[in-house]
């Protein structure tokens, strides 16, 4: 369920209330529980949903809604996002071939990674990235990547607020973590250690556009085989040819 309050004496801010009722973990929600999640009014709730699904917005199966196909549709002509997905996808690809490990591509979002592609094969390691789903940015090496690389005002936050403790070995004191994201800005490379998940280690790298960090890749794959630190160059090789194309892209499109 997500954080984000919304203006419900709007139209517009029940329908985004129950847009974002719907974690990345729910193909349905019954009625009852979205107005437990969104604390709308049932009889106003059912009207809302009702209009929603009209305009498929949200599908009706029964008693439950699922978020509907226009949606995807709607999400697919995010400019930036589908420009960066349609060039990074070869490189991703790329990437796998070169591992046989998961590769990830993530954005920042606030103070949480949000993931945009996921390419993995039949052993891929069991992570808790989802396509559209978030983690928090000081548990993740993507996370760690971006924040290394963001302004000085979010890092700040990050490391003046709570860190949960999502395993044993998650990094929650802010002197070591501002550490590690010094040497990533240095090192242009980021790593995680079972520090979002048990078993899971994983190695990023920033996707620069111009001067600005857009992205970041990485390669995740179980502790007992996966070592991080031997494909480093080729991850960040990755996230640089990522670079060179969106900035060639954009060139030819300014013509």
């Amino acid at each position: 369920m997500s954080d984000r309050e919304f203006d419900q004496t709007t139209v517009l801010g029940k329908v985004m209330a129950v847009l974002h009722a719907f974690t990345i973990d729910d193909a349905t929600l019954p009625l009852a529980e979205l107005a437990r999640r969104t604390s709308i009014p049932k009889g106003t709730l059912h009207r809302i949903l009702s209009d929603m699904a009209a305009v498929r917005l949200l599908d009706r199966s029964g008693t439950n809604y699922r978020l509907g196909g226009d949606l995807f549709e709607l999400g697919m002509r995010a400019s930036v996002e589908r420009s960066l997905l349609e060039v990074a996808i070869p490189f991703m690809e790329d990437l796998y071939v070169r591992t046989h490990e998961t590769v990830h591509l993530g954005v920042l979002d606030g103070t949480e990674v949000v993931y945009l592609s996921k390419i993995g094969g039949h052993r891929q390691a069991t992570a808790p990235s989802r396509i559209g789903g978030r983690m928090p940015v000081h548990c993740t090496a993507i996370g760690k990547v971006l924040l290394a690389h963001g302004d000085n005002t979010l890092r700040e936050k990050v490391l003046s607020g709570s860190l949960p403790r999502h395993t044993p070995r998650t990094v929650v004191l802010p002197g070591p973590l501002r550490t590690q994201l010094d040497r990533i800005a240095t090192e242009g490379v980021g790593y995680e250690y079972e520090e979002s998940a048990a078993g899971i280690v994983c190695v990023a790298a920033p996707v620069r556009e111009g001067d600005d960090v857009v992205a970041a890749i990485s390669v995740t794959g179980p502790s007992h085989r996966f070592r991080p630190d031997t494909h480093a160059a080729s991850v960040r090789a990755a996230a640089e040819g990522i670079g060179v194309t969106l900035a060639r892209r954009n060139r030819l499109l300014v013509k």
